[in-house]
């Protein structure tokens, strides 16, 4: 079979294919994403209406944060989709048999499919980097106080458990950096060989002299069932401060950048940090999933279509391209559990499913 010279078809007919083929992936992710938030809000919208004074603008408020997080996780299935729609109505309309004809090659045809995914990947970087991760967070704050009155917490780390040999320290909000932090609502659980023998709850606490010290305490003693207020008391020495504002990363609600601070900061402090490595590796490699879609995808486009294993083709191209999800979803969860390394996890997948897709294309185009 002969090639057409260069690595592009020419400029009319490559625009076509490009076009083409974005316009049906956006088509694809629109449906998507009105069925999707449908469906979600009928789960969440009783829950949101459930606090008072929340309602129409609340809905709408919910959606506003829910719809780009909607709109990363299905975007490369809409590019998928997208590619299977354009090769597979191309081929039956003999439009692919005529470019190969014309001495255009499979590589050729699906190059601008490629070049077009490429630019939606880039996109999609900034998109979650700049909207997804900050609706993520928002959307989860909003969700901690179960749809109610969200305070302004920037700066302020959550719900943060430290452990201190076999005691647990709870803390509410914690703000503030190094010896600046400062601890709201501070729950001390003193625990001897597993049991619990001290509950303490303090207002506050900072840090003075290595230690902690929380002020405004109710202390509880277990053994006795007594009961009293101290006015302070000093817990958690030698527990630097990083250890409660580090101890909460969400990775999905931090930018590439945040993130990767983040992780600069846990591994100064010797902590673990291979989890959120895999995340910060994954905001890179899962947006470039969407160039992989026309290579697996492309088996739906070639081959004679009255042949009548159109269709069969075109099952094979969505299979392929659900179990990259499927693999790439897996090699996410052992990456987090710590079985596999960060880089192995966030870009095993990717290079083994561009190595079959190309191995499907050359078998098919030969």
């Amino acid at each position: 079979m002969s090639r057409g010279p260069g690595l592009l078809p020419p400029a009319t007919i490559g625009w076509y294919l490009a076009k083409t083929f974005v316009s049906r992936s956006v088509a694809v992710l629109a449906a998507l994403v009105l069925v999707l938030m449908t469906l979600d809000l009928l789960g969440e919208s009783g829950d949101i209406l459930a606090f008072p004074g929340n309602g129409q603008a609340a809905i709408l408020h919910y959606v506003g944060l829910r719809v780009p997080q909607i709109i990363a996780r299905f975007l490369p299935f809409s590019v998928l989709l997208g590619t299977l729609i354009t090769l597979v109505r191309m081929n039956a309309n003999s439009e692919i048999i005529s470019m190969k004809a014309a001495g255009i090659s499979a590589h050729q045809i699906l190059a601008p499919l490629g070049i077009a995914s490429l630019a939606i990947a880039g996109l999609s970087f900034w998109f979650n980097d700049h909207v997804v991760a900050r609706s993520t967070a928002a959307l989860t704050a909003w969700q901690n106080v179960d749809y109610g009155i969200v305070k302004d917490m920037r700066g302020v780390v959550d719900n943060v458990w430290v452990r201190d040999g076999d005691d647990l320290i709870h803390v509410d909000h914690v703000s503030g950096r190094g010896a600046g932090t400062r601890l709201s609502g501070v729950e001390y659980y003193d625990r001897t060989r597993d049991r619990l023998t001290v509950l303490a709850k303090g207002e506050r606490g900072h840090l003075e002299n290595g230690a902690w010290k929380i002020e405004q305490v109710q202390l509880f003693d277990v053994r006795s069932g007594t009961l009293r207020d101290v006015p302070a008391m000093t817990i958690g020495k030698g527990i630097a401060p990083d250890r409660f504002t580090l101890a909460s990363v969400d990775g999905d609600s931090r930018s590439f950048r945040s993130l990767w601070e983040a992780i600069g900061e846990l591994q100064a402090s010797g902590r673990p940090t291979g989890s959120l490595r895999t995340i910060l590796w994954h905001k890179i490699s899962g947006p470039l999933s969407t160039l992989l879609m026309p290579l697996l995808a492309g088996v739906a486009g070639f081959g004679l279509a009255r042949s009548g294993r159109l269709f069969i083709r075109a099952v094979i191209g969505m299979a392929l391209g659900f179990l990259y999800f499927v693999a790439d979803n897996f090699a996410l969860a052992m990456g987090n559990l710590g079985a596999y390394p960060p880089m192995l996890a966030a870009w095993a997948p990717f290079l083994l499913f561009l190595i079959i897709g190309e191995a499907v294309l050359i078998r098919t185009e030969e």
